[in-house]
């Protein structure tokens, strides 16, 4: 039997498992969930961007809001020896399906003898983890369009809180929301929405230290790096060489590209 035909099979087969159980879950709470399908290979490879950036090393990573586990999945792949990763779901159905994913996905290849690596799953909100350490690279796929402007800054609180100093945070935002809600949301939620928008361009102009743009996706995407700055958050905005930030910033401020 062809082997990779069967992997192959086996992999659109989730693939397309994964694609319903999204459907599934955002007719249940559009909300929450924040999509209506996985993020594509080409969003993860971008999104755990800065865990390829650090290979060499043990990392501790975190990743909130991971749905089915797209990129989850990548982030195993990526993690070096003696690593470790949490991984937050709040929706206890994908908690579930990440649990048994952290269990049985394979060993990434070149890695050899006992697998050290350490993978855990919460069943909680980010806001509610206390893991007892802080991490070097986290990865957010919450729909922040979808929450409060109190909620999006008590979570950016916390991942600030959770980074080491110089650790990335990377989180995506889908582009041309804007103007899909302001046609046909009401005048409430569009400026909810644009006050969320202004809670993220501020940690943006302190933090941000590279965007990039996914097309590959459903919808398109832009992918988002912050650091966090070794001295107080508050401090003066980060120079970003040739002023591809600045520009890519000001482009999604007029436009509400998020999620």
């Amino acid at each position: 039997m062809d082997t990779w035909t069967t992997s192959h099979d086996r992999a659109v087969a989730q693939r397309h498992a994964e694609g319903w159980m999204f459907l599934i879950e955002a007719a249940r709470d559009i909300r929450t969930t924040g999509a209506v399908a996985p993020s594509s290979t080409a969003l993860a490879h971008a999104l755990t961007e800065p865990v390829r950036a650090r290979a060499g090393r043990p990392l501790n990573v975190l990743e909130a809001g991971a749905g089915t586990g797209a990129v989850t999945r990548a982030l195993i792949d990526r993690l070096p020896s003696g690593s470790s990763l949490d991984v937050v779901e709040a929706n206890p159905r994908f908690a579930a399906r990440l649990d048994r994913l952290a269990t049985a996905h394979p060993r990434p290849a070149g890695h050899t003898g006992r697998d050290t690596r350490q993978v855990r799953v919460h069943a909680r909100r980010v806001e509610d983890l206390d893991p007892g350490r802080r991490y070097d690279v986290i990865v957010s796929g919450l729909p922040f369009a979808n929450f409060t402007p109190r909620q999006v800054e008590t979570i950016m609180g916390r991942y600030l809180e959770l980074l080491r100093p110089g650790g990335t945070l990377t989180y995506f935002s889908y582009l041309g929301t804007r103007q899909a809600r302001t046609l046909l949301a009401s005048r409430a939620r569009t400026l909810r929405h644009r006050a969320v928008e202004e809670v993220l361009a501020g940690y943006r102009r302190r933090c941000a230290t590279g965007c990039r743009t996914v097309w590959a996706n459903l919808p398109p995407a832009r992918v988002w790096q912050l650091e966090r700055p070794t001295t107080a958050a508050s401090g003066p905005a980060r120079p970003v060489a040739g002023g591809a930030v600045r520009s890519e910033a000001g482009a999604e401020a007029g436009s509400g590209a998020d999620r």
